[in-house]
């Protein structure tokens, strides 16, 4: 049961790796505080659109 690649890596390590790797993209995707600006509506498309107004219904709609 204790078999392990003759690099010496195994299934274990890559777990606790991708466990402690995760919340520190989290953090650092947060710290950036980059936003990006909504953009001006096309007028001729019938989809919906990234404007300030759905994005401030879309942040309303969170819980």
């Amino acid at each position: 049961m204790t078999k392990k690649t003759e690099d010496g890596s195994s299934r274990r390590d890559f777990l606790k790796l991708g466990a402690s790797a995760a919340p520190v993209a989290a953090a650092a995707a947060m710290l950036s505080g980059t936003k990006a600006e909504a953009a001006e509506p096309d007028l001729t498309s019938t989809k919906m659109q990234d404007t300030a107004h759905t994005r401030a219904y879309l942040e309303s709609a969170r819980f």
